[in-house]
């Protein structure tokens, strides 16, 4: 089979850096409405962000995964919210870019179209004439407000049982719930979704197990090209972990722009720079950050290699892709709480960053499929020869 490689670097990360500002002037809003700004969905989709993982036939770019996965950390340097829609956005275009061509035709005849989703199987599909039948209930649809079309994780009766399946519906033939009432990433809009007997023809149906053991999909048109030739899961917590490392940054951003200066309440520091404590913290929160870039530089780059090779997955390979998620999360976790801990009490009134990047970057580690603490121990059961505890592999 032949591959074609990833295209050259069109300096995404650079454009990402440039957003910046316009994002964080938007944040309060954002925080205030529970999603993202129009003008913030706007620039993303102008700058080309939005595009890193649409079909090239439809215009998309398809940067190599690392740089997919450090410009969604250059927007989450800005905001984990934003950053973490993106991320979604990036990862649903992907998927629908697995459908056989028809189906894409269809979805994509608006290039900027946007994807909401949820990883977890909350739905059941059921055979009728013509297609299927979609029922079901999914929490966490990141973006759902703002998405044309939904990627769900679903249960499709097959052989007189089920197996693990997507469906992509219109987000207008859903029931939406404005229930994202959350301590963290308030921007995201990750509400839940409701779909009630909505019918899917097969063409927007996929089983999952043959795409993500065997990199197996239905689109003649993406079957050669390298952006389609890593699994599901793998690719995904990869780019799900990169808002954890733009958070870290920020802190650390944050940390060094209120630093000059300041000094440490009831103490004869009048120069809180000049304190060892502050020398400890700091260099401890660096190599944090640093350890967090290389986990997620670490399973970016064996994405992109194994995708040249084609060579298969094994399960401790698998495994450990979402162990280097978790580790991105939890070491920008640390980072952050050491910066955090160092800002001292004023570093919670509303209108300081920090307050706002701690409560994100909890909210991130609390996620299912990146959790630090279960991602290790899947990870330890197959270092120790057993099967994995989970079927999201």
């Amino acid at each position: 089979m032949t591959t074609t490689e990833a295209r050259p670097s069109t300096d995404l990360v650079g454009r990402a850096a440039e957003l910046a500002p316009l994002i964080r002037a938007r944040v309060p809003w954002q925080e205030e409405n529970r999603v993202l700004h129009p003008d913030v969905v706007a620039a993303l989709e102008e700058s080309g962000l939005l595009a890193m993982r649409l079909p090239a036939a439809f215009g998309g770019t398809l940067p190599p995964v690392r740089e997919v996965c450090d410009a969604v950390a250059e927007i989450g340097r800005a905001d984990g919210s934003t950053s973490w829609s993106l991320s979604s956005w990036v990862i649903g275009t992907w998927m629908a870019g697995l459908l056989p061509d028809e189906a894409q035709d269809e979805i994509f005849a608006d290039p900027a179209v946007r994807f909401c989703g949820s990883v977890g199987p909350g739905g059941t599909a059921e055979p009728v004439e013509g297609g299927y039948t979609l029922t079901g209930r999914w929490h966490f649809n990141t973006g759902a407000r703002q998405s044309q079309w939904a990627t769900h994780s679903i249960l499709l009766a097959k052989d007189g049982g089920h197996v693990p399946a997507l469906a992509v519906v219109r987000v207008s033939e859903l029931e939406v719930e404005d229930d994202w009432h959350t301590s963290g990433m308030r921007g995201t809009g990750s509400v839940t979704s409701v779909a009630r007997d909505v019918f899917v023809p097969p063409e927007r149906v996929l089983e999952m197990m043959p795409v993500a053991m065997r990199n197996e999909h239905r689109s003649a048109r993406n079957i050669g090209v390298q952006a389609w030739q890593v699994p599901f899961l793998q690719f995904a917590v990869a780019v799900a972990s990169a808002p954890a490392l733009g958070m870290a940054r920020a802190a650390w951003d944050a940390f060094f722009e209120r630093l000059p200066g300041r000094g440490i309440a009831y103490t004869h520091y009048a120069d809180q720079a000049q304190a060892p404590l502050t020398h400890l913290r700091v260099a401890e929160a660096r190599l944090r950050v640093d350890q967090a870039e290389f986990h997620l530089h670490r399973a970016a780059d064996r994405l992109h290699a194994k995708s040249l090779t084609g060579e298969a997955w094994s399960a401790e390979e698998r495994a450990l892709a979402r162990m280097d998620a978790g580790l991105v999360c939890e070491r920008a976790k640390e980072a952050v709480d050491l910066l955090a801990d160092a800002s001292g009490g004023s570093s919670i009134y509303l209108d300081k960053a920090l307050q706002r990047i701690t409560r994100d970057i909890q909210a991130l580690n609390l996620h299912g499929i990146m959790h630090p603490s279960t991602n290790a121990e899947t990870y330890g059961r197959v270092l120790c020869g057993l099967e994995p505890n989970t079927d999201f592999m």
